[in-house]
């Protein structure tokens, strides 16, 4: 059978370029018994594939027999021109696939040939999680094929919107993103990439048939690590994603990884933390943090020394790593203390999982060293979100519920307690004092990126898309700044600073105003400040100037 498969491909290979040159011909109007030709090319293959296993194949040769049978009637030859008219694109495009057919199962025969003798070794490739963005169901197929046999797991979406939802569901290494398809181009793809300050950092290959050097320059000046035009060859596409991701190992590995365990570290999770807040503040969900400091660690280290505590926290990682989700990442917090985010999981949820984990680690040895085998127990402390509870008091509520656990006995896990009346103190205490900022703004990035960077200075930020919604949302809360476009649908900022300045009531006299515009022209400016903006910076202008502008005017240490 295998040597009948291989015999197979090589006929396969032939016939495939034969009915290429067919076509070529028919479409050129050659001779009008072509299109005979071609048929019987394609009833040969669909009645022989299957036999050998190969069924996608005959499906294909099928489609591509259905398509020409016109041509054996001889009365219907009368009319053939309009007959090749409707047939030769549909054809050309399962040829292609065809030949893609043909360039997988090739792959998988010598796979399974050279993985019986024992010495082969599969091509460069990395493992890693890869998500195909395309709308061409041949294509996508024969990408999501040829990647799983280099090694990796790779998941599939036909549009943007699926796409979304599976970025959602989980994290990704790479993306492969086709730039046309319908009815979202790949380019409304970009800013959900952007505005998450989750996914921006995901590697992402752009694949499209446009070859114009201006959609090379806005798709890398949006975020992309690569563009490839198709029609491509695979090795290429292979090569730079094993590039791409190398380098963004490398970097991660220097960058956010602990080198003695390999899960990240300190300056990770600070880092990751704050931006799950930044999304809860988008989108609300459940999210938990685990507190896990290992029982007795002190004595394994003086018992046994430091390279046996090594081996044990090591294999603690490990464990861990395989029992949490994809979507949850553990950090080594310091010593023999690791800390677990678990995303769109309450507080129960996050106690249950970690005693699962707990029991794994009861049952079986942590560690072995010359024959020797290492078990431990640990404490964990769990602690679920609530809104408007900063970062820091977060953490400590989780360490704290940890050292509660090693107080009752260690070896047991337990959750931050707080009654409904003491999370809303929390979230009253922790908006106290804050001073509030609104930043109105149509343009969704920019309005994103201000809010991030202001997020990060002791304030209370609320945004608004249009002017119309500012001026709703000035008119009901006490807003100490607005940071105001001056170019807004349905009211720009000029004629919102005119609607507050005539304000009967004096609602808005202690709202400063700081007005971003593109209009730099200074009368622009001299009218802003008569109607009473604080300040003015034209666009586009520096982040960190920003900033110090914000906090002077709010007088606000960072």
């Amino acid at each position: 059978m295998k040597e009948g498969k291989i015999r197979f491909l090589s006929e396969m290979q032939k016939q495939v370029n034969e009915m290429e040159r067919l076509l070529d011909r028919i479409a050129d109007g050659d001779d009008a018994s072509l299109p005979a030709q071609l048929y019987r090319y394609a009833h040969t293959l669909k009645g022989s594939a299957p036999i050998f296993g190969f069924a996608s194949v005959g499906a294909v040769a099928a489609r591509i027999a259905d398509q020409w049978e016109w041509a054996l009637e001889e009365e219907q030859n009368k009319a053939s021109v309009c007959f090749v008219r409707k047939s030769v694109p549909g054809t050309k495009a399962d040829l292609m696939q065809l030949k893609m057919e043909w360039n997988i199962l090739q792959r998988e025969l010598l796979t399974v040939e050279q993985n019986g003798q024992g010495d082969w070794q599969p091509a460069a490739a990395l493992s890693g999680t890869l998500l195909v963005v395309d709308d061409d169901a041949a294509l996508r197929s024969f990408l999501v094929r040829r990647l799983e046999l280099d090694g990796y797991s790779v998941h599939e979406a036909d549009s943007v919107d699926s796409a979304k939802l599976k970025l959602r569901e989980r994290t990704y290494d790479l993306i492969l993103l086709d730039l046309m398809m319908f009815p979202l181009s790949g380019y409304e793809l970009f800013d959900e990439l952007k505005e998450d300050p989750t996914l921006k950092w995901v590697p992402l290959i752009v694949l499209s048939a446009r070859s114009d050097v201006r959609d090379k320059v806005r798709c890398l000046m949006l975020g992309a690590n690569d563009y490839v035009t198709k029609p491509f060859e695979y090795d290429e596409l292979a090569a730079r994603i094993y590039s791409l991701l190398s380098r963004t190992r490398n970097f991660e590995q220097l960058a956010f990884r602990d080198p003695l365990t390999g899960v990240f570290n300190r300056r990770y999770f600070d880092h990751q933390l704050e931006l799950e807040l930044q999304r809860l503040a988008r989108d609300p969900a459940p999210i938990s943090i685990a507190f896990i400091d290992i029982d007795r660690f002190k004595r394994v280290n003086d018992t046994y020394g430091h390279a046996i505590g090594d081996l044990v926290l090591q294999g603690l990682a490990h464990l861990m790593q395989q029992h949490l989700r994809p979507t949850d990442f553990l950090a080594r917090f310091g010593g023999e203390e690791f800390v677990a985010v678990m995303p769109n999981t309450t507080g129960e949820q996050a106690v249950s999982r970690m005693e699962s984990v707990l029991q794994l680690a009861r049952q079986q040895p942590i560690a072995e060293f010359e024959g020797q085998s290492f078990s431990i127990t640990f404490s964990c402390g769990v602690a679920e979100w609530v809104p408007s509870l900063p970062m820091k008091q977060w953490v400590v509520l989780a360490d704290e519920a940890m050292y509660r656990a090693k107080e009752q006995g260690r070896d047991q896990v337990v959750l931050a307690g707080y009654p409904e009346e003491a999370a809303q103190r929390i979230s009253t205490e922790a908006g106290a004092g804050l001073k509030r900022v609104l930043i109105a703004d149509d343009d969704s990035i920019l309005r994103s990126m201000l809010a991030s960077r202001l997020k990060k200075l002791p304030l209370q930020v609320a945004e608004a898309a249009d002017g119309e919604e500012a001026f709703r949302y000035l008119s009901g809360n006490e807003v100490d700044l607005c940071i105001l476009d001056g170019v807004m649908p349905k009211l720009d900022g000029f004629g919102l600073l005119e609607r507050m300045k005539s304000d009967a009531e004096g609602r808005f006299r202690n709202t400063r105003i700081l007005m971003l515009s593109g209009k730099k022209r200074e009368e622009d400016i001299a009218k802003a400040l008569r109607l009473g903006a604080s300040d003015y910076m034209s666009k586009p202008f520096s982040l960190i100037e920003l900033e110090m502008r914000v906090t002077r005017l709010l007088e606000t240490e960072r």
